[in-house]
């Protein structure tokens, strides 16, 4: 679980984050939507470290990481798994190498063990026989299947996912958003996902805060959007006319 409390962030003269609070559950996915320039990258930045709030409080099961020590904020930062936009692979690299990256990096596990691990996590993302190519041979799925896979190779407690779904057409989306998702739950992670896509809102919505000018305008599950009178997320989700059809027969079946 992670617990931000009152979190405000500006730069120079422009607040961007403006008192949000909120918790993100472990075992779900957990959704950050809004408009560009509504503090979303900001606020998964500050989660991440990068950047550091001028007040409030961001805490990993009860770590507030402005408290932690240095040896501790490393601990913590192997805890974490990120899945990169663009998907961020070394193109010198094959399959493997890139999976095992981390593992080479932040642990003392041997040549034999990191194999074991690297093609257990390339089997669970359905990349069995893409060890040995480069990022230049692989679809842009293909390629966001090996970020996911270096992102749990160190079986992480937290997920970040930046736009996973940047750059890929509308069915490889959905089939990576359930693989997010599915991971998730299997591994009972605490996952966060920065996205402005509404198909992966209602597809893995389990938790959702939607941001509007630095504020947290509304927040609930992908069912409660549905439902709910809040004008910030209406006017945002709905200003297509496919979401505004589902509505309409959303509200007929429960009358």
């Amino acid at each position: 679980m992670i617990e931000i409390k009152n979190i405000e962030k500006s730069f120079g003269d422009s607040k961007v984050l403006k008192g949000i609070s909120t918790v993100f559950e472990t075992g779900k996915t957990n959704l950050i939507i809004g408009q560009s320039g509504s503090g979303k990258t900001v606020l998964l930045k500050s989660l991440l470290g990068i950047h550091t709030p001028e007040f409030g409080t961001i805490s990993f099961d009860g770590r507030i990481y402005s408290d932690l020590t240095a040896d501790e904020k490393r601990t913590l930062r192997t805890e974490i798994g990120m899945v990169f936009q663009g998907s961020a692979l070394f193109d010198s690299m094959t399959v493997e190498e890139n999976v095992g990256f981390p593992l080479k990096m932040f642990t003392n596990k041997t040549p034999a063990e990191i194999k074991e691990r690297v093609d257990f996590v390339i089997d669970r993302v359905d990349l069995k026989d893409a060890h040995l190519k480069k990022p230049s041979e692989l679809s842009g799925g293909m390629q966001k299947r090996v970020a996911i896979a270096r992102a749990i190779v160190n079986n992480p407690k937290y997920l970040f996912c930046d736009e996973p779904n940047s750059g890929l057409d509308p069915k490889t989306a959905i089939i990576i958003d359930n693989l997010i998702h599915e991971i998730t739950v299997e591994y009972n992670i605490t996952t966060v996902v920065n996205t402005h896509d509404m198909n992966s809102v209602m597809e893995i919505g389990d938790k959702i805060i939607f941001l509007k000018q630095g504020i947290l305008a509304w927040e609930g599950t992908k069912k409660d959007i549905f439902k709910t009178d809040n004008e910030a997320i209406t006017d945002f989700v709905y200003s297509s006319n496919l979401f505004k059809k589902i509505r309409k027969a959303q509200n007929k079946e429960d009358h």
